[in-house]
């Protein structure tokens, strides 16, 4: 099993956490809800525990891949409203590690993973925090601006095609104007991205 490289656990805003502990940064990202690095920091703490959890229930490494990329994304949302001195593990306080084993087994037992070749998503390409982060983008987008970037960047549709789909749903757009929507889009979506997400991903020397 190869469990993988995440080139962000490097950037010096990450690594600038690493003696928080669990408890502080668990803190911090709720208290500082806009700003990414402290959910960067946990991921990067625990993504090999998570890994090696989800590659041994996987019938193949992209289902694996995909269904890490859900179960951070399922833990994402959850992490906001998490209080661990309300939960418990039998007589004693639940531990951050803990919890979080226990979300992944929750997203093994739960999530329905469909056929390898129905699945789009790259582990390479976009890792699970850069993706809950432009998830989150997305959803402040207008609807038209979000259909469009979807289309173009997840299924690779052309700006004609993406017109003409638009047109039969009744929307008087040309290709040129789709075009332009995706100008709009790309910029409209990574403006929306925190700081430091945009600082950690989108600079000239990510790998």
């Amino acid at each position: 099993m190869h469990i993988p490289y995440f080139p962000e656990a490097n950037h010096p805003l990450v690594k600038s956490l690493f003696h928080q502990s669990d408890d502080e940064l668990l803190s911090l990202l709720q208290r500082y809800p806009d700003t990414g690095k402290y959910f960067m920091a946990i991921f990067c703490r625990y993504s090999p525990i998570v890994y090696t959890l989800i590659s041994h229930s996987a019938r193949s490494p992209v289902q694996a891949d995909y269904l890490f990329a859900l179960t951070w994304r399922h833990i994402y949302y959850e992490l906001g409203g998490l209080n661990l001195a309300d939960a418990e593990l039998g007589k004693e306080s639940l531990t951050l590690q803990n919890w979080l084993i226990n979300m992944t087994a929750l997203c093994i037992n739960e999530i329905q993973l469909p056929p390898t070749e129905a699945i789009h998503y790259s582990l390479k390409t976009t890792s699970p925090p850069l993706w809950c982060y432009v998830e989150q983008a997305l959803e402040q987008l207008p609807p038209i601006l979000r259909f469009t970037v979807l289309m173009a960047q997840t299924f690779h549709w052309s700006e004609t095609r993406i017109a003409a789909y638009l047109q039969a749903e009744g929307e008087n757009i040309t290709p040129i104007e789709v075009a332009n929507s995706l100008r709009e889009g790309y910029r409209m979506l990574e403006d929306k991205l925190p700081g430091d997400i945009r600082a950690i991903y989108l600079s000239d020397d990510f790998r």
